[in-house]
C-alpha cells in the first residue's frame, strides 16, 4: 500500500466526519450503519482489487457488460447508419465512421438497457436480486425494511426505485426519505450504465467492471452519509420487517420489453432536454462571470479564470485530496467532479474522457477514482427529478421531500465521494 493509498482510507472517515457536521442532529450517531456501511464497502473493494478469485469475477463482470453493449449498438447502427459508427470503426458496407458523436453512439443505448431491465424484471431476476441485498442491509445496519428495498434497487434503477416501496411512502419518517432521496441521486441506474461505459472505454479498457463494482460500494455509501447527515430520531414502521418489493408485472416478456423500451425513451428525451438547458444556462452563467472577472483582473492586475466550472473545482479542491489523489491532478480532477452538481455526470464523465486522453493526468489513479466518484446523479437537475418524482407517489410528504432535497444532495455527494475513497483504497494500478 502506497501513501495515497492510506490518504484514500483516512478519507474515508475524514468525509463521514464532513458529513457529521452537516447533521441535523450531531448528537444522534448510529455507530452500526457507520461501521457496518463502511464495512460493507471495504469488503466489496477487497473482493474487486484484492482477491484473487474478485478480479476474476471483476474482469468477467466487464467482459460481459462490452459484450452486452456491442449487442445494444446493434440497434443505433441500424437505425442511424454511419454516423453510429464510433471513430476508427468501419461497416458492412465499407463506411468509415464521421467522428464521435453523443447523441447518435452513446446515448441510444439507454433504450437498449430500459428494454432489458423490464424483462429482467418481468422474469423476476431483477426483484430477487434487489430483495436479496434489501436483506442484507436491513440485518447488517438495522435500518427499515422499506428503505433498505428502496437503497437496494437503486443500485439496479433510477427513479423508478421508490415505486418498489410506494405503500410505504406515507408512513414513513424523514429520515427514511431522506435516505431515498440519498440514495437514488448517489448511484447510478442500470439504463444509463451502457452511457458511461462508451465514453471511458477508449481510455479505461476495464471501465465496465468498475462501474458496476462502483455501484455496490455506493449503496452502503449512500445509507451512511444519509444517516449522518439526517439520523433516524423516530421509530420507522418497516423496522425489522422483511418487505417486499411493489411492481405493476406486465402481461408478458414482450410487453414488458416494450414498456421498458418506451421508458428508456422517456428517460432519454430527459437526458437530452436537461443536457440542452444546463449547458446554455452555464454558458451564459460563464459569460457574466468572464465579463465581470476581467473587470476585476483589469482593476487588481490579477490573472485569473472566471467560470463556474474554476470556481466548484477550488471548492472540490481540498475535498479531492483527500480523496488520494496527487497534487498535480487533484485540481483538473475538482473541476470534474465540481461541475457534475450544475450540469450532470454525463458532461464530467465526457471531461474526464477528454482529460485522460489529452495525457492531462500524470498518474493513472486519478482516472479509476474520479470515475468511481462521478458514479452518481449527484447534482441540481437529478434533485429535481428524485424530490418530483417521489412526491408525485406520496402528495402528502411533498412538503417533507422539498424540504430534504438539499440535504439529500449534499449527502449524495459525499457518498460519491466515499466511493471514489473507497477504490483509492486498494487500487494500485
Amino acid at each position: 500500500m502506497t501513501a495515497y493509498n492510506l490518504v484514500s482510507f483516512l478519507g474515508i472517515f475524514v468525509l463521514a466526519g464532513v458529513a457529521w457536521l452537516f447533521s441535523s442532529n450531531r448528537k444522534v450517531v448510529n455507530k452500526r450503519v457507520l461501521l457496518w456501511g463502511i464495512g460493507l464497502q471495504l469488503l466489496v473493494g477487497l473482493f474487486v482489487f484484492v482477491i484473487p478469485a474478485g478480479t476474476t469475477v471483476f474482469l468477467w463482470v466487464n467482459k460481459a457488460v462490452v459484450a452486452v453493449l456491442e449487442s445494444a449498438t446493434a440497434g443505433t447502427r441500424f437505425v442511424f447508419g454511419r454516423v453510429a459508427l464510433p471513430p476508427g470503426a468501419t461497416n458492412e458496407a465499407g463506411e468509415t465512421s464521421l467522428g464521435y458523436s453523443l447523441a447518435f453512439q452513446a446515448l441510444p443505448t439507454i433504450i437498449f438497457f430500459a428494454a432489458l431491465l423490464g424483462a429482467l424484471y418481468h422474469l423476476r431476476v431483477m426483484p430477487f436480486f434487489v430483495r436479496l441485498f434489501a436483506r442484507v442491509f436491513s440485518k447488517s445496519m438495522r435500518i427499515s425494511g422499506a428503505e433498505a428495498l428502496s437503497v437496494s434497487s437503486n443500485i439496479f434503477v433510477g427513479v423508478e426505485s421508490a415505486l418498489v416501496v410506494k405503500p410505504h411512502l406515507a408512513g414513513m419518517t424523514r429520515s427514511e426519505l431522506g435516505t431515498i432521496l440519498t440514495a437514488g441521486m448517489g448511484t447510478i441506474a442500470s439504463t444509463t450504465l451502457g452511457l458511461y461505459v462508451i465514453l471511458l472505454q477508449n481510455d479505461i479498457p476495464n471501465i465496465a467492471g468498475h462501474l458496476v463494482s462502483a455501484s455496490f460500494i455506493s449503496a452502503p455509501a449512500c445509507i451512511v452519509m444519509a444517516k449522518l447527515v439526517m439520523p433516524e430520531t423516530e421509530t420507522p414502521l418497516t423496522l425489522g420487517v422483511d418487505v417486499k418489493p411493489h411492481y405493476e408485472r406486465d402481461e408478458n416478456l414482450i410487453m414488458s420489453i416494450i414498456n421498458g423500451a418506451y421508458e428508456g425513451l422517456k428517460l432519454l428525451g430527459g437526458i437530452f432536454t436537461l443536457l440542452i438547458a444546463f449547458l446554455g444556462i452555464l454558458a451564459l452563467l460563464n459569460l457574466g462571470l468572464g465579463w465581470a472577472g476581467g473587470l476585476l483582473n483589469g482593476l487588481f492586475g490579477w490573472h485569473v479564470g472566471w467560470s463556474l466550472e474554476a470556481f466548484l473545482g477550488y471548492l472540490f479542491y481540498p475535498l479531492t485530496l483527500v480523496l488520494g489523489i496527487p497534487p498535480s491532478d487533484a485540481l483538473a480532477i475538482a473541476k470534474v467532479i465540481g461541475e457534475r452538481t450544475v450540469t450532470t455526470e454525463v458532461v464530467s464523465y465526457n471531461h474526464l474522457a477528454a482529460l485522460i486522453s489529452s495525457g492531462a493526468l500524470r498518474d493513472p489513479r486519478s482516472a479509476i477514482i474520479a470515475s468511481y466518484a462521478l458514479c452518481g446523479f449527484a447534482h441540481v437537475a437529478s434533485l429535481a427529478i428524485f424530490v418530483g418524482g417521489t412526491g408525485a407517489l406520496a402528495p402528502a410528504r411533498f412538503r417533507d421531500l422539498s424540504r430534504l432535497g438539499f440535504r439529500a444532495l449534499l449527502a449524495a455527494t459525499l457518498a460519491c465521494l466515499m466511493t471514489g475513497a473507497v477504490a483509492g483504497t486498494f487500487y494500485t494500478g
